[in-house]
């Protein structure tokens, strides 16, 4: 039975893996902070990644890296309002707000975005209750701690078992707030507050999670356990591919990437081996 993800325009049928376009309104993350802080290059990148191949653009404006502060509400917006009003009538690609701040999400709503991408797996009542009242998608996703602190030393006795009993509690949870279920995807949060073999052994047993009945999203491009691979983050590319194709193969319905066109292909033939797609 295919999967579909509720959009508020309607279902997104989940027959062949999705990409996520990674937009990153920002000064400061890991991979390509300040190339996009401009509003305009930002929405010339997000119709690039949606020319080539990306079906959801996902705009944040605080980055989330290891070792990151907190950024104040009202600078966020102030990064990401002018990207989503000049963006949303350019595009027909759903637009996705990566951010747990409950205020801006309803601001982001209100200028038409279609999902919220909260990394703190919608541990704020309130954001529960924006998404419930406008019927947009969500991403749940698994974090231990925060960004600030999150990568020192993060422990574990069964990570794969941990991370799911926390997707599941938190979509128990949304669901029970008024959430449709088709509505959820889950992200088992490679890199936040996990090491090296924390992030192989989530890919290794990626299919796991498919017991929880919502779509699978992955996150690796990039990221700095490929490091030992690929060097720096913007020479990556190759070992992101690596990840992707193993997550699709391993039961991921959507990639979170930076390198769309490269990942576009690597994955078309992943899902013909993995799910028969044509």
């Amino acid at each position: 039975m295919t999967r579909v993800l509720r959009f508020r325009d309607g279902d997104f049928p989940l027959d062949r893996t999705a990409i996520m376009g990674i937009v990153n309104v920002t000064p400061d993350s890991f991979s390509d902070g300040g190339r996009f802080l401009d509003p305009s290059l930002a929405v010339e990148h997000a119709i690039r990644l949606a020319d080539e191949g990306a079906e959801i653009l996902d705009i944040g404006g605080e980055s989330t890296r290891p070792g990151a502060d907190p950024v104040p509400a009202d600078e966020e917006w102030r990064r990401v309002e002018p990207v989503l009003k000049a963006l949303r009538p350019k595009t027909d690609a759903r637009i996705s707000i990566d951010t747990y701040k409950p205020e801006i999400a309803a601001k982001a709503v209100a200028l038409g975005v279609d999902m919220v991408n909260d990394i703190t797996g919608l541990r704020d009542e309130r954001m529960m209750r924006i998404v419930a009242r406008e019927h947009v998608a969500v991403v749940v996703m698994h974090m231990k701690g925060e960004p600030k602190t999150m990568q020192r030393a993060p422990t574990y006795r069964d990570v794969v078992s941990e991370v799911y009993a926390f997707l599941d509690e938190r979509t128990g949870a949304a669901v029970a707030a008024g959430i449709p279920r088709d509505a959820i995807a889950v992200d088992p949060g490679l890199g936040f507050g996990k090491g090296p073999d924390h992030n192989g052994e989530i890919l290794r047993r990626l299919e796991r999670f498919r017991a929880l009945g919502f779509p699978i999203l992955v996150g690796a491009s990039r990221k700095s356990f490929l490091g030992g691979v690929g060097g720096s983050p913007r020479e990556r590319t190759e070992a992101s591919l690596a990840a992707a194709v193993l997550a699709v193969q391993n039961g991921a319905d959507l990639l979170r990437v930076h390198d769309v066109a490269a990942t576009a292909k690597a994955i078309r033939v992943a899902d013909a081996v993995a799910r028969g797609a044509p």
